[in-house]
């Protein structure tokens, strides 16, 4: 049952752009601070011609399954993050995966940390975009921000798929 799960999981996750794929170089970056203002982890973005692929690798953090997302605001004022704002959505669509008016342009894949505090790991959406001017562009306005929520997205509830608290965040900077 959990194999079915999972693979329509990741079929939804190709049939709606978000994808693994290779990347043609870096150009924008988020270090992810916990709480308490320690560094937990690095996102490093890059565009490339399936999309906008994030790299993440976290070095610090509670184990377990957590809700990513990408966050309106350029802010990240701790220790609970709500100055990051909502999820990216310049659709104005509900959010989740599994919705069917949904998803935000910010909703991504939940991620698992290991036993360690660790986790690496790659994903490429198709909602976003390094470009400046585009209306989906994570550098348009205030900027943008990435945010790990304590607990899993359930890929439906709206607003924000009920991921509990904000335990980390970083404000998505470009590359000079």
């Amino acid at each position: 049952m959990i194999k079915k799960i999972l693979s329509i999981l990741f079929m939804f996750f190709l049939a709606s752009g978000t994808v693994f794929g290779a990347a043609d170089g870096a150009e924008a970056v988020a270090d992810l601070r916990g709480r308490g203002g320690e560094r937990v982890g690095t996102v490093f973005f890059s565009e490339t011609e399936a999309g906008v692929r994030l790299d993440i690798v976290i070095f610090d953090l509670a184990p377990g399954e957590h809700a990513f997302h990408i966050h309106e605001k350029a802010a990240c004022g701790a220790p609970d993050f709500k100055s990051a704002g909502g999820h990216f959505n310049p659709g104005g669509v509900k959010h989740g995966f599994l919705a069917p008016e949904g998803p935000h342009a910010g909703d991504l894949p939940n991620i698992v940390v290991g036993k360690d505090g660790a986790f690496r790991g790659s994903v490429v959406t198709r909602r976003v975009t390094l470009k400046e001017g585009e209306g989906n562009s994570l550098f348009r306005g205030e900027g943008t921000s990435i945010v790990i929520h304590a607990d899993p997205d359930d890929y439906i509830t709206d607003p924000a798929g009920r991921g509990g608290k904000r335990i980390a965040c970083g404000r998505i900077r470009r590359i000079e």
